[in-house]
């Protein structure tokens, strides 16, 4: 999708969090027509009030404008499970920020059969990790190993299941509380693995991903390191994320890749159609 043709298609986003939020301020700054804005029907009234000139509340598919033809989500795996058959078989293609949600075969089979069905596209947001070109292109060419590793701040994991697992608060040094696949890690964090799933779906799969989760006391960002291993090449990938200044626990960098990929096309991931 070229940027002329960015400019000329409508938008609606799914959820007005930190990175909704963002997302639609930086779009509207650009002058990319957001034609809507989807959140629950208790909220509308209050959305409405927030919104730019132009851009409705609305709580249902069905209110979400004609001219709309890319819907954006931002809000959770839930929202994907809600509204993601809904959005492909009302015409529309959908970008998903929420990998994470595909870990569930249910789901995923149903996306993959609406998108086959409707001819519509089904993509996956670049979010927090880079390198998925070389990902993509080592999977197409065979077999590959791949291993995410993600490390955050003990207070980033509060309130997920790795409480279960390690002492939070008593860490002094670097304690990997996970290790298994990104199947496992989805459905354990779901609020935390979305950037193993995108490594996941790039590559080769829930199933075959290897996922290691750590929690260091001594750092203050995310970090998100991907390993490959294949015939066409080995490679080695790390960010240190900086975060959202509305919402601490997602990357900056996870709402411009839903920017530039509206503007250029580029840099998403796009599920085969069954």
């Amino acid at each position: 999708m070229a940027k002329d043709t960015a400019r000329g298609r409508g938008i609606a986003i799914i959820g007005f969090g930190g990175l909704g939020r963002t997302v639609l301020h930086r779009l509207s700054e650009d002058g990319i027509p957001v034609a809507a804005v989807l959140v629950r029907a208790e909220k509308v009234a209050e959305t409405a009030a927030m919104m730019p000139s132009g851009v409705a509340a609305v709580s249902r598919i069905d209110e979400i404008p004609a001219e709309v033809e890319l819907v954006v989500e931002t809000a959770g795996h839930a929202a994907v499970a809600q509204f993601g058959e809904a959005v492909l078989r009302s015409g529309r293609d959908f970008l998903i920020v929420s990998s994470g949600a595909l870990g569930d075969r249910g789901l995923e089979d149903r996306l993959r059969r609406a998108v086959g069905e409707t001819g519509r596209k089904l993509l996956v947001a670049s979010g927090a990790i880079g390198a998925l070109d070389v990902l993509q292109a080592a999977a197409a060419a065979g077999p590959v190993d791949v291993r995410y590793i993600g490390i955050k701040p003990p207070a980033a994991w509060k309130g997920t299941h790795a409480e279960k697992l390690v002492a939070l608060s008593d860490l002094r040094e670097p304690a990997t509380f996970f290790r298994g696949s990104a199947r496992e890690a989805v459905g354990l964090f779901p609020k935390n693995a979305n950037v193993a799933a995108t490594v996941s779906l790039a590559g080769s799969g829930f199933d075959a991903t290897e996922v290691l989760l750590i929690a260091d006391p001594s750092g203050g960002r995310n970090i998100h390191r991907l390993e490959i291993r294949s015939a066409l090449a080995d490679a080695s990938f790390e960010i240190e994320a900086k975060p959202l200044p509305d919402n601490p626990k997602t990357s900056a960098v996870t709402a411009y890749s839903v920017v530039n990929f509206v503007r250029t096309g580029g840099s998403a991931i796009s599920i085969a159609g069954a």
